[in-house]
This record gives structure tokens, sequence and C-alpha cells, in this order.
């Protein structure tokens, strides 16, 4: 991202992008799965959006940066508020997302469905 690195909405949005894990491409480069975002009809910069599997590990390592350590050092009640973050940001509905966050959390896929399972059974009383 050169030519229109400098322009207001790309530092308006590059924080939407990291979080994302996406990233930013001159417009010329876009392909049709890239969002193109335009400025006083102008196109600025084109982004093209993760893999969902991709968002699952980036997911990830932004909430290990929040914490300050691996998730897998977390405490049982702190892996259980992960648990609830990423099921409401979709990490369950990727392929294999139970157990890349079983990996992630050092512990097994039937505690994650267990800690699932808990805070669903606690919405629903």
């Amino acid at each position: 991202m050169t030519e229109s690195g400098d322009h207001p909405l790309v530092a308006a949005v590059k924080p939407l992008v990291d979080a994302m894990g996406a990233e930013m491409l001159v417009p010329d480069q876009a392909t049709e799965d890239d969002v193109v975002l335009a400025w006083e009809g102008r196109d600025v910069l084109a982004v093209r959006l993760p893999q969902l599997s991709d968002s699952l590990d980036h997911i990830l390592l932004a909430l290990e940066r929040r914490h300050g350590m691996p998730l897998s050092e977390l405490d049982r009640k702190t892996k259980q508020s992960v648990v609830r973050i990423l099921e409401a940001r979709g990490a369950f509905s990727v392929r294999h997302g139970v157990e890349t966050v079983a990996g992630a959390l050092g512990v097994s896929r039937f505690t994650v469905y267990n800690y699932l399972n808990r805070d669903n059974s606690t919405k629903s009383e």
C-alpha cells in the first residue's frame, strides 16, 4: 500500500483492517472478492478480507496480546470468558474451530464444549 498511503481514509480504517487481520491494497490490485473504498468519488484503497480460519488465528493472537500471556496460561474463569468472546465472534462456526481454540487454551475439546454448554445453560435460566 503505497499510492494512497497518506490519505485520511487509509489512516481512519487502518485500525479496523488490522483488528480484522485484513490487508490493505491499492485499488488496482483488487480482485472481485476485495472491498474497494472510495472517497469523494475516487477509489482510495482496497481491503482484502482474511479467510475465516486465518481470522480465528488472528483473534486468538489478539486475545493473547490483550491478556499479556499465552491463552494456555490463563486461569479457568478467564478461559471461560475467552470462550464466550470467541463464541460471540463466530469462532465455532469455522471448521475445526473447537479444536483450534482448545489447542490455544491448552484444554481438551470436551472442556471447550463444557464452557460453551455452561454459558448457554446460564443464559436459558
